[in-house]
């Protein structure tokens, strides 16, 4: 017989993981207040500790702990007059507010994207967006957090906490925004899912080139907001650009953990599953008949190269020209020196070596792609398929010494 108090303590972990995202975002919709509704989400989880061993884990725990944290939050609230006539706004706004959040199967309403846009607000600084959303979003505790940023505990319980205070002092809304907002809000929120992955994808500060923890929690990300924003081709672009990148991972490193260029990688060991649902997702958000500059997002164009890479049987079978054609699209919707280092390599491997230097060394004019490892890693290729093989060690050596990761400095970026 399974010990109720461990039965408890499994289910509290599992709803901590799956749904504490949700627990979170219904009390910050219906109270206004992120901190008061963290306190109340973990008063209730203390409440369930205690009395599920006696009574038995309820048919619907995350009912059961959001019915316990209201009526904690209710509670505080009726404690302070000023916060009583809060708490009645609150109620009044909440009856306005439309659309109204999706409702899942067990009935409850899912106020996660709410909470997802107040975590990325403008009026936040970058850091704070990623440590809100991994926090309350992802599930993961403030050792968790701090673990991903690489800093101490204290360091990041500080940083929520102002991130916290300054949601509260500049009265950042916990509302999706409306139709006229939205194209401005949602690339916010789209780049620091995107930040979660290429930080877990190419680690810049850790002493391991792949951090598996951050791509699955940008991926789980990603899969919330495609869900609760059907029909947003950038959402299904990035989540399509993020599971055909995924699906290369078993592929990527060596058994030492350093890394291995897209050339060298044995497509084998590709992830089947991923790279079919990203090739799907990929075709549906460019609207399935193909590659069109008229209202496509930068994400979409990402996820076609990707698919590009992922449907050919191996690098030399890669259609070079589709790549550049699409680089060409990407380079008119987000101009860039990265996106113009990433088409110097499609056409470097269209057109020859000689053509693909001449314009990597157009790009090293800039002081930036001076500073930047994958600019220095793709020169060196670049010469070694010229046989310029001094020029080519000199190339490599420029990019071990301006990479953060140290195991990055082996090898060059996939085009």
């Amino acid at each position: 017989m399974i010990d109720p108090v461990e039965a408890t303590a499994e289910e509290l972990i599992r709803v901590q993981r799956e749904d504490s995202s949700r627990l979170l975002a219904a009390l910050v919709r219906r109270f206004g207040d992120l901190a008061l509704a963290e306190d109340v989400a973990q008063d209730a989880m203390a409440a369930a500790l205690e009395t599920w061993p006696r009574t038995g884990i309820p048919a619907s725990p995350l009912a059961w702990l959001l019915t316990t944290a209201r009526r904690r939050a209710i509670d505080i609230v009726r404690r302070d007059a000023m916060a009583a006539r809060r708490l009645a706004e609150l109620r009044l706004e909440e009856e306005r507010r439309s659309p109204a959040a999706p409702v899942a199967d067990d009935g409850i309403p899912d106020d996660r994207l709410q909470l997802l846009f107040a975590c990325c607000h403008p009026t936040l600084r970058q850091d704070e967006q990623i440590a809100l959303t991994l926090r309350y979003l992802g599930g993961l505790s403030t050792q968790e957090v701090a673990a991903a940023f690489l800093v101490p505990v204290t360091t990041m319980q500080a940083r929520l906490t102002r991130a916290k205070k300054r949601i509260t002092v500049t009265r950042i809304p916990i509302r999706v925004p409306g139709a006229a907002e939205l194209p401005d809000r949602l690339p916010a929120v789209l780049h620091v899912i995107y930040l979660i992955y290429t930080e877990g994808y190419a680690a810049t500060a850790a002493d391991v080139h792949v951090r598996s923890e951050l791509t699955a929690e940008a991926i789980r990300l990603a899969r919330i907001t495609a869900n609760l924003l059907p029909g947003e081709s950038e959402v299904d672009g990035l989540l399509a650009l993020l599971l055909l990148t995924e699906a290369r991972a078993p592929a990527r490193t060596d058994g030492e953990g350093l890394p291995i260029a897209l050339e060298d990688q044995d497509r084998t060991l590709w992830l089947r599953p991923l790279l079919e649902e990203g090739i799907a997702l990929a075709q549906q958000a460019a609207g399935q008949g193909g590659i069109s500059p008229a209202g496509l997002g930068p994400h979409v164009v990402q996820a076609a190269i990707a698919a590009v890479h992922a449907e050919a049987a191996s690098f030399d079978d890669t259609d070079w020209g589709q790549v550049v054609v699409l680089y060409d699209l990407l380079r008119r919707i987000v101009p860039g020196p990265v996106v113009e280092l990433n088409r110097a390599i499609a056409v470097g491997q269209l057109d020859g070596f000689q053509v693909g230097l001449r314009l990597l060394d157009r790009l090293g004019d800039s002081q930036e792609m001076q500073r930047y490892h994958p600019y220095h890693a793709a020169r060196a290729v670049t010469l070694e398929g010229l046989e310029r093989y001094p020029e080519a060690a000199a190339a490599w050596r420029a990019a071990g010494a301006c990479t953060a990761s140290p195991p990055e400095g082996h090898t060059s970026p996939d085009a």
